[in-house]
């Protein structure tokens, strides 16, 4: 299975019921295993999950600390970014040039890379000091 068909195949359990806009992520951690996540919403805003962060928890819930590839897919005009929170753990587990596809359920994609979507990154280099 690839990566971006597992993200769009546990995007149907996405938990949307307010927005209704259900995400799928999928992260390829550095043993090659696939980790899914899905956006996850509350009632008392914003206290939801989104689908990157819930794919990443799974990896490292796994015993897995780096990622080799991400995929998020949802259904909209054009393919949907991650928000910055998001951009920002992408960044903690995955170098700059990891590629990145961000896709629609009518098929439209955009690749990039995690250092594309976060240029300027703050990393554990900027803690050296302390």
């Amino acid at each position: 299975m690839s990566l971006l068909e597992a993200a769009r195949e546990v995007r149907e359990n996405a938990y949307a019921p307010y927005s209704r806009f259900k995400v799928g992520a999928a992260v390829r951690g550095r043993s090659g295993t696939i980790y899914k996540g899905v956006n996850v919403e509350n009632v008392a805003y914003p206290e939801g999950t989104c689908a990157e962060a819930g794919a990443i928890a799974a990896m490292i819930a796994a015993g897995e600390t780096e990622l080799i590839e991400v995929a998020v897919i949802a259904d909209s005009p054009a393919p949907v970014p991650p928000c910055g929170g998001c951009r920002q753990k992408l960044a903690e587990f995955g170098r700059s040039d990891v590629p990145v596809t961000l896709a629609t359920t009518d098929g439209a994609r955009l690749d990039t890379t995690i250092g594309e979507l976060l240029p300027g990154r703050f990393d554990v280099s900027h803690m050296d000091r302390c």
